[in-house]
């Protein structure tokens, strides 16, 4: 998003990249497939102005609904008109209040608006280098608790890189993350896509779907709740296959190697017990923390790939890439401050989380290597939080 060099846009912003010119509106369009789940009676704010107006506000690293109220109030008249907000009196508008903007989040249709902030974001995912992937984990709201309920617990799939939200669902207080497992990659298209995920999903069942069904290919962690399959990975002639790949970096007061080996099962001891596994890999990792020891770590997983599909290179990029959803986690709780929100009331937690992922996800599309940094440079720039999500200058043509 290039600027003039007089212009006073800080830094950060002016090394965004540039938008493109059918973005205009773009997200409008998605947010206006939710459905209101207001009465007709006494509808002052339009849904779709709404979801804008809290969209423009977590761009701008707002918290909480207070934050979001506050953002619309700092919003310029001609923006809120562009919001789709009614004059309140001739030539002034008001902005939802805390306690309005708290009550449409609660009602809202969680499941569609997921659905409509994940469209939103497929579509800005660039050509990727090497095979599509997509992280399969879980969140808990810790703030959302109350009243001897537990907290609101999230799974989500995650793409590897840029690491953005493609879909969100909640999990049911009785059940568990893997019950959640389809219905959440249900309605993506992962034709060709790898899969990852770590041993809770680690499911014949779900396995079997993703191949069969979806036309994926997955990478599972085996561990201990396979236990004839983890058996089968350890007794592997591990010792007798050389290193096929390695990685080391230093940084952060720690040094990390990664090394991986892998084998074609079928080759071994009649294949290994799960579903439609072709190879069987084995990472070793060493973490030296400066004044700690070294620990060192092993993990087994099987792929549906062959060695012809995915090198051992990949294999290691995909497994490593995994955890990029760990750090989209955490700029949720260290930027946006997720883990202390007190939001429960309804779906407002589940919304919330939504906005995040839409506001971290499009900034990262746009190039930002410092989420905290860009959206506090935002933060007293209605305008250009508008601009980034695509809300045009002024959408009515001219002489109108």
């Amino acid at each position: 998003m290039p600027v003039p060099r007089s212009c006073p846009i800080p830094a950060v912003l002016a090394k965004l990249g540039s938008l493109d010119q059918d973005d205009a509106d773009r997200l409008r369009r998605h947010l206006e497939r939710v459905p209101d789940p207001r009465d007709r009676r006494g509808r002052w704010y339009p849904l779709v102005g709404v979801l804008l107006m809290c969209a423009c506000a977590a761009v701008s690293q707002a918290r909480t609904v207070e934050e979001i109220a506050e953002w619309g109030q700092r919003a310029a008249l001609g923006l809120l008109d562009r919001l789709s907000f009614r004059r309140h009196v001739p030539g002034r508008y008001r902005s939802p209040s805390q306690p309005t903007l708290t009550r449409i989040l609660a009602a809202v249709d969680a499941d569609a608006l997921d659905a409509a902030v994940g469209a939103y974001l497929a579509e800005h995912r660039p050509g990727p280098a090497v095979r599509p992937a997509i992280a399969v984990d879980g969140k808990a709201l810790k703030g959302s608790a109350r009243l001897g309920r537990r907290h609101r617990h999230l799974l989500s799939a995650v793409a590897h890189a840029p690491a953005i939200t493609l879909a969100q669902r909640e999990v049911d207080a009785k059940t568990n993350e893997t019950a959640a497992f389809r219905p959440l990659l249900e309605k993506l298209d992962l034709e060709g896509t790898v899969v990852t995920f770590d041993a809770l999903h680690s499911v014949q069942d779900s396995v079997r779907w993703l191949v069969t069904e979806k036309k994926a290919h997955y990478i599972a962690v085996i561990k201990g709740n396979q236990p004839t399959a983890y058996a089968q990975l350890k007794a592997l002639p591990w010792d007798q296959t050389a290193v096929q790949h390695s990685t080391s970096e230093a940084g952060h007061g720690r040094r990390e190697s990664r090394s991986i080996k892998t084998l074609a099962v079928a080759d071994h001891l009649g294949g290994i017990a799960f579903p439609e596994a072709r190879l069987a890999l084995r990472i070793h990792r060493r973490r030296k923390r400066t004044g700690d020891k070294e620990s060192r770590e092993t993990v087994y997983a099987v792929t549906s790939l062959d060695s012809h599909q995915a090198g051992p290179h990949e294999l290691a990029g995909h497994v490593r890439r995994h955890w990029t959803v760990e750090s989209l986690h955490h700029i949720r709780d260290v930027t946006f401050a997720e883990d202390a929100s007190t939001v429960h009331s309804g779906n407002a937690p589940r919304a919330m989380a939504c906005l995040r992922n839409l506001a971290i996800g499009r900034l990262k599309q746009l190039g930002a290597t410092n989420i905290a940094k860009t959206t506090r440079a935002i933060r007293d720039l209605p305008e250009r939080a508008a601009q980034i999500l695509g809300i045009p200058d002024d959408p009515r043509p001219s002489g109108t």
